[in-house]
C-alpha cells in the first residue's frame, strides 16, 4: 500500500468509532465470542478440498491452536463443482468457474441431534486455462481450491460468531 493511501484509508475508518463499530471477534472484539469458537471441534469433512475447508475453519476458529476443551461440534457438509466456460472452435475452453457450497450445523457436544444453528455459504471463483500447459493448470487449480475453502471459512466463522453474539447464554 502507497504511503499516501495510509493516511487517507485512516481518515476513512476515523467515522466508525464513532458510530459505535466494535469488531465481532479476535483483537479489540468481544472475547467472550473468541473463547467460544475456540471451543468448537470441527468434524471431518471427506475429499481433499473438504480436508482443506476443515483446516482452513481450524485455523479461523482457534487463534490459539487446537481447542483445550471442546463444547461444540461444527459438521460441515461440502460441495465443490466446476464448470467450463469460454468454449473455442475447436471445442476447447478457456476458463473454468468454480463453485462451491457449505451447509453447516453447529451442536452441543454429545447431543448432534438438537443443533443450535446451522446455515449455507456459498462462493465462486475461476481459472483461466492456457492451451497445453497442463501442469501450470493444476497448480492453478489447487490454488482456487484453496482459495474457495478460505472464502466459505471466513463466512462460517463470521456467521457462527454472530450466533455466539446474539445466543450469550449458548
Amino acid at each position: 500500500m502507497s504511503s499516501r493511501l495510509k493516511p487517507l484509508l485512516l481518515l476513512a475508518l476515523l467515522p466508525l468509532g464513532a458510530c459505535g463499530f466494535t469488531p465481532l471477534y479476535g483483537q479489540s472484539g468481544d472475547s467472550t465470542v473468541a473463547a467460544k469458537l475456540d471451543t468448537i471441534d470441527v468434524q471431518n469433512i471427506p475429499e481433499r478440498t473438504g480436508q482443506m475447508l476443515r483446516l482452513a475453519l481450524q485455523t479461523q476458529l482457534h487463534a490459539d491452536g487446537a481447542p483445550t476443551e471442546q463444547l461444540y461440534s461444527l459438521s460441515v457438509i461440502y460441495g465443490l463443482g466446476a464448470a467450463n466456460v469460454g468454449e473455442q472452435e475447436d471445442s476447447s475452453f478457456t476458463r473454468q468457474r468454480f463453485n462451491g457450497t457449505a451447509n453447516w450445523t453447529l451442536s452441543p457436544i454429545g447431543t448432534p441431534t438438537k443443533p443450535l444453528a446451522h446455515g449455507v455459504v456459498t462462493t465462486e471463483d475461476a481459472l483461466n486455462i492456457i492451451d497445453q500447459q497442463y501442469f501450470a493448470l493444476q497448480l492453478e487449480t489447487s490454488t482456487v481450491d484453496q482459495q474457495v475453502a478460505d472464502q466459505l471459512a471466513a463466512q462460517i466463522t463470521s456467521q457462527v460468531a454472530t450466533y455466539f453474539k446474539t445466543h450469550p447464554q449458548s
